[in-house]
Parts: structure tokens; C-alpha cells; sequence
């Protein structure tokens, strides 16, 4: 039996405040000041402790201006740097507050690319920096579990391996360069419908094993230096005060270093936060301002708990180099290195689900090109609940087609009239989702194509049957119309500023598509776990506690307030337990439109001389799977090839099976080339509910590779001996 040695991640290099050199490996970034931060606290009262314990602002909290540490300032993500909002997120209405806009987290994990995450994230640490911000509030990294998830656009995809990894890229690319990474949002957050009141029941190892994956690789592999806890309850008690997942888990097992702070309006207790773990509260002083001050004056709170809080704080701003506000945006956020990166994930990102032949569009055979929908001029950069982008610019799908064809042929176009398409020789339909539909605040209540687009194509395919479909969404959508009438079906995502020329370059050929998709695309809604269980929705919609509190009634009405208090909410029962996406339809041989991982190329690739360097592991042991890829085409392209894992004759229940390795592989037409996958041993373990730890189940393992979940090429299998 062969004995690896485990893999050491490097976590990101920070800038300290003062000129001790910190450690830069993990949570131990945030170590290198403990001497000075003990003299500080020792000469702090009470309520300078404590002021620093809840906003400022509404992007920032204080430190101690007194000392020259100035105070934490965030910059809203996780695609972008938000621009410089007052109370109630009223834009200031700055003319040099713009900043790119990349691509959303669903994009983003369509590229399948922890490089590309580096990358990302690498650039919104820069333009952070540019404008002086301390900390990034994102990734966002929650499970996808619902397909009509409000948020599905910004979070990254529905299985815990692919979005750790892209976790992990994401926080070392920020992280690098001097600006924190917040994690979000802490945890089990995959609603928004009663987000700020929902009871999310979950079992301890569905917990662990699915929805803080991501949240766990971010802090241990990428150093994050900050996490922010989620609205809503987990197992009865609220994120922003659950002992069990700040205290225990986070800080207890996970080694964190550095500070909490809660979501925007989601504390509920000056106790419960107090001795739940949480750092900060935002926004507002009514829980840990005044009524903790008055709670360890009265002996409920000891105030080593407030030092506790004021250590991790302070960890956080003495590892993060202080920009003074006169240095701050001084020179242009968005410059064209950052948006080179957009452009480049954005290509990468962009899904080729069917091609009878149309694609590539041949402009040496194309002399009209008709573009039609009610999206070919719909721009993604705001809207909608969440947080969004001051952009310089954003190319559309109409846009990027013109640039990209120029005087090559003749464009046509319009929103909704058919009849442009007539004698067109490819018709490009641009369909999907706009900001308002998805959005923070509210799930969908459907994903059907809105707005009459099924009907559309129907009496487009009527005029013209040459028709390319492009769907621009963050989440999935029915695609049983548009996969029927269209020769070809593509998914463009909410790409970012460069969207449109990179929606280009795949279309016309320049680019061969590579993405691939980080969720199921189902045939039908209820054939989705939580529907199919009827465990969601779960009552009636409730005002939502964020949007009541910063948002409008109405786009001209006045901003209306939420009195703080206890809501009882409904409980939301995760009765699929592990079977999230791709494991649940596998699991019960559910068909799927288009499965977990699935993406078309204009080449093929070849997989063969699949092994495992030993056919039997320890449990320190780390696998490697070696394979041969190649590129079967004519031009360069790029495949991911992805590595499950099934367990044979297992006594503990698992899912069919489960991504534990994938890589982006670029190959010149007719390359070859020896792949390698690596899958520690460790990443094989399974919570044990009975014995309250991580346990290796001895037995037979088989790896199963190909192009997506439901596309196995090759299969090969090991033993497991945990003696």
C-alpha cells in the first residue's frame, strides 16, 4: 500500500498593518498581531469595545480611530463592486463609482475552472482596493437546491464539491490581493421565499456533507477572514446566534480566525448573538450597542465574550493594509485588464446544449442574420433585490452580433416582430430571464420562459425553422419548447459587461463552447426533490425583513421600515437530505432535460487508458486517476472532464454517485494528452450521527469519468483499507 503525502493548500498573502510579518497559510493569516492586539484590548473601556460591535455606516463598521485603525469598509458582491450607497442603499450618485461587471456565480461555476475563480476574484479584489474597500461580502456560495431559487444567479452550484473548489479559487485570487473575502451567507440559505423567518430542519450529516462543504473550504483551504451568517434559522435557532455553527463547528473545528458579522437587518437578540458567536451586527446598534453594554454591567455577558469579539476584529483589520480615504478612488475601477477577465470567463462559461448543425455560424454561407427576442437588448448589470453593478458599459447580445459581424453580413432585428426573420438564413432568438424576475427577495414561482417566449418560438419557428435559441438567465428554465422548435439551444447566463462579444465569438466560431452546467436543468419542476417531497413552498409569503427594510414599495414610493422584533416563520423540511440535484435524479432514475455537468463542444473528445496509480488506499493516501484526452477536431477547444465516485456493497447509504474531481483540459485540434485527478482519501469520509465524527467506510470504490453526470465514458475501480 502506498503512503501520499496530504496536499498543503496556500492560502492568500495579505498585507499587514504594521511591520510584523504575518503567517500567510490558512486561518493562520490572521495570527501575526495577538502581542499587540493584547495591549490594545487592555486599554479599551468598555463602550469603546463595544462600538465596535455594529455598523457605522451602512457598507462599515468602526474600529478605533483613536489608535489610527480606521474602520472595516465593505464593498457589496460577490460580481461586483457595488457603488457608494447612504442610508436605506440610496446611491450616492458618484460620477467615478463604476466598476466592472462580471459575470454571475452561476456563470462563473459554468466554467468549471478554479483557475477562472482565481482569476475572478483576483480582479474584484483589485477594484476593491482601488476604491479603498477592506472586505468583499461574497462569494456566495449556498447550495442551489431550488430551481426557482431567488438567488440562483449569484450562487454557484447545486453540488458542495464544485462550488468548494470555486470557493477556495475565488477567496485566494481576493485574498491576494490585500482585500478580504466575507463568506456568505452562513448557512443553509437556498430560499428566499421567508428567508428571514424560515426554519430550515436539516439532519447533521446532509448538514455537513452538503451544505457547508463550501463554507468549510473557504476558511480552511482559502483563509477567508470573514463570514457572514445567513436570515434564517437552522434546526430552530438563527444563523446570526447559532452556538452550534459559529462556535462548535467554525471557530471549534474548522480553526476561524477571524470575525462574523451578521446580514443586513439579521439580528434578532443581544443574548443570542452575545453567546452565539456572532462579531458585528448590521446594520444598527439595538442589540450589540447599548443593550450589551448594559448586559455585562448587569453580569449576563462577561466581558471577556466582548473581548473575544474585539480579538477577531482586530485579527481582520491589522491583516488588511489601511487605505486612507484620500487615497481611495483615485484612478479608474474598471480598467481593461479586469474587464479581459470578465470577457474570458464569460467565454468559458457559455453552454451549448444542442447544435443539429447550425453552430458555428458560417458568415462565408450567412448573408442575413435575423436577431429576435425580448432580450437581445437586456442588460443585467441592476435590477431586482440583490446587489448589482455601476457598470462603464455592458455589451448586449444585439451588441456583441454586430460588433462580431460587422459588414460580413446583413443584421435584422427586432424585440418581437416575427416577420424580420422571414428571409433571414439563421435566426438568432435571444430569450430568458431579466433582474426583476430573478431576484433577491422572492423565488420564482415557475421556470417557465416568462413573458409568452415558448409561444414566440413556436410562431417563429413557423417563419423560419433556422433558429439558434440563446437563453440569458441565472438559473434554470424550461427549455422543453425551445429545445422542440430550435436546431440549436444555447445558454448565455448573466454574463457581465463583455457578455455579448463573448455570446459572439461562440456563436460565429471564433471560441469553441466549453461550459458546462453546475445544476440540473429538469424536464419538469415537480420532478425536483423538494417539490417532488412537497416540501416546498411552505406557506404563505411573508414580507421579506431586508426588503421592507431598504427597499421601496414601489419604484417611486417612499423607503418604509421594519420595527425589529420576533417572527415566527414557517419550517422548511429537508427531507431529500444528501439526493440534492444530480443525486437525487440519479438516486431514483428521474429523467432529466439536461443533467448536472452537461455541455456540447463543435469537436468531440476521446477518453481512454483510464487507472489508478495502486488499486488499494489508506485513509492519509491520496488517489490519483490518470487518463488519456483527446481532441478529436479541427480546432482548439476545451473539455472538462469529471470524476465520480460509487461506493459497491457500501453498509452506509450514499447517493448513485458524487463529483469528487473534474479539470479543464485545453487541447490544439488533434492533441492528445495524459490527465491527472487527485481525490484524497479524507474526501471519501461520511458523518457519523451516532459517533459525532468523520468516518472512513472500508470497501470497494469505483470511479466513473466522462464529460457530464449522465455521460460516463470509463470506469475503473480500488479498494479502500482505512487499517
Amino acid at each position: 500500500m502506498k503512503r501520499l503525502l496530504p496536499i498543503l493548500s496556500a492560502a492568500a498573502l495579505m498585507c499587514a498593518a504594521c511591520t510584523q510579518t504575518p503567517p500567510t497559510t490558512g486561518q493562520a493569516v490572521l495570527m501575526g498581531h495577538e502581542d499587540e492586539i493584547d495591549q490594545i484590548i487592555a486599554q479599551l473601556a468598555l463602550e469603546e469595545k463595544v462600538e465596535m460591535l455594529h455598523s457605522k455606516t451602512i457598507m462599515s463598521s468602526e474600529v478605533l480611530p483613536r489608535l489610527g485603525l480606521q474602520e472595516i469598509r465593505y464593498a457589496d458582491g460577490p460580481f461586483a463592486v457595488r457603488e457608494e450607497v447612504g442610508d436605506r442603499f440610496r446611491p450616492l450618485g458618484w460620477q467615478n463609482d463604476s466598476a466592472t461587471y462580471f459575470p454571475t456565480g452561476s456563470a462563473l461555476a459554468a466554467t468549471w475552472s478554479e483557475e477562472m475563480a482565481h482569476k475572478y476574484g483576483n480582479a474584484l479584489g483589485t477594484e476593491a482596493r482601488r476604491r479603498g474597500k477592506d472586505i468583499i461580502l461574497g462569494p456566495a456560495i449556498n447550495i442551489q437546491r431550488l430551481p426557482v431559487g431567488g438567488r440562483s444567479y449569484e450562487y454557484l452550484s447545486e453540488d458542495p464539491f464544485l462550488s468548494a473548489r470555486l470557493t477556495v479559487g475565488y477567496t485566494l485570487g481576493v485574498q491576494e490581493t490585500g482585500t478580504g473575502v466575507c463568506l456568505k451567507h452562513y448557512a443553509v440559505n437556498n430560499q428566499e421565499l421567508n428567508r428571514s423567518r424560515v426554519n430550515a430542519i436539516v439532519d447533521e450529516r446532509t448538514l455537513r456533507e452538503i451544505y457547508l462543504k463550501p463554507f468549510q473550504a473557504g476558511v480552511v483551504e482559502g483563509g477567508a477572514v470573514a463570514v457572514m451568517t445567513a436570515y434564517n434559522k437552522v434546526n430552530g435557532v438563527y444563523c446570526s446566534e447559532n452556538a452550534h455553527l459559529n462556535n462548535e463547528i467554525l471557530r471549534g473545528e474548522w480553526g476561524f480566525k477571524g470575525m462574523t458579522i451578521s446580514d443586513w437587518g439579521g439580528t434578532h437578540s443581544t443574548m443570542g448573538a452575545a453567546l452565539g458567536g456572532l462579531d458585528v451586527q448590521m446594520t444598527g446598534d439595538n442589540y450589540l450597542g447599548p443593550a450589551l453594554i448594559d448586559s455585562v454591567r448587569a453580569g449576563k455577558v462577561s466581558e471577556a465574550v466582548v473581548d473575544d469579539k474585539v480579538r477577531e476584529i482586530l485579527r481582520v483589520r491589522l491583516a488588511i493594509r489601511q487605505i486612507p480615504p484620500e487615497q481611495a478612488n483615485i484612478e479608474k475601477t474598471s480598467q481593461p485588464e479586469q474587464q479581459r477577465v470578465a470577457y474570458e470567463v464569460a467565454t468559458k462559461s457559455i453552454v451549448l446544449l444542442k447544435n443539429d448543425g447550425l453552430l458555428p455560424i458560417d458568415l462565408a454561407k450567412t448573408r442575413k442574420v435575423a436577431v429576435v427576442g425580448p432580450r437581445i437588448n437586456t442588460k443585467t448589470a441592476n435590477g431586482g433585490g440583490g446587489a448589482g453593478a455601476k457598470s462603464p458599459y455592458e455589451i448586449t447580445a444585439l451588441k456583441g452580433l454586430q460588433d462580431g459581424i460587422g459588414d460580413r453580413a446583413e443584421i435584422v432585428w427586432s424585440e418581437r416582430d416575427m416577420s424580420v426573420a422571414r428571409d433571414a438564413d439563421v435566426v438568432v432568438f435571444v430569450g430568458g430571464t431579466t433582474r426583476q424576475q430573478e431576484s433577491e427577495g422572492h423565488d420564482r414561482r415557475d421556470i417557465f420562459l416568462p413573458e409568452g417566449q415558448d409561444s414566440l418560438l413556436v410562431a417563429l419557428q413557423a417563419v423560419n425553422p433556422n433558429i439558434v435559441t440563446v437563453i440569458q438567465s441565472g438559473g434554470p428554465c424550461d427549455l422543453n419548447v425551445a429545445q422542440r422548435v430550435s436546431p440549436a439551444l444555447v445558454q448565455g447566463w448573466w454574463n457581465g459587461l463583455e457578455g455579448g462579444h463573448a455570446l459572439a465569438d461562440v456563436l460565429l466560431g471564433a471560441i469553441a463552447p466549453s461550459g458546462k452546467l453546475p445544476f440540473t436543468f429538469p424536464k419538469d419542476l415537480e420532478d425536483s426533490p423538494a417539490f417532488a417531497l412537497n416540501v416546498y413552498p411552505q406557506g404563505s409569503e411573508g414580507a421579506d425583513l431586508f426588503m421592507t427594510r431598504y427597499r421601496r414599495d414601489r419604484a417611486d414610493g417612499p423607503m418604509v421600515a421594519v420595527q425589529p422584533g420576533e417572527v415566527v416563520g414557517p419550517t422548511s423540511e429537508y427531507d431529500e437530505e444528501m439526493l440534492v440535484g444530480y443525486r437525487w435524479y440519479d438516486t431514483n432514475k428521474v429523467p432529466v432535460l439536461y443533467p448536472f455537468g452537461y455541455g456540447l463542444s463543435y469537436v468531440t473528445f476521446a477518453y481512454s487508458k483510464l487507472r489508478t496509480d495502486w488499486l488499494s488506499y489508506g485513509p492519509d493516501d491520496v488517489i490519483k486517476v490518470s487518463f488519456t484526452l483527446k481532441n478529436e477536431g479541427d480546432m482548439a477547444a476545451e473539455e472538462v472532464a469529471q470524476l465520480y465516485v460509487r461506493r459497491i456493497g457500501a453498509d452506509t447509504y450514499w447517493p448513485d454517485k458524487e463529483l469528487k474531481a473534474f479539470r479543464r483540459v485545453a487541447l490544439k485540434a488533434g492533441e492528445s494528452r495524459k490527465v491527472t485527478l487527485e481525490v484524497p482519501v479524507s474526501e471519501l469520509r461520511h458523518w457519523d450521527k451516532y459517533k459525532e465524527s468523520w468516518q472512513l467506510e472500508p470497501g470497494r470504490i469505483e470511479f466513473l469519468l466522462g464529460s457530464s453526470a449522465a455521460d460516463i465514458r470509463l470506469r475503473t475501480e480500488c479498494d479502500i483499507d482505512p487499517e
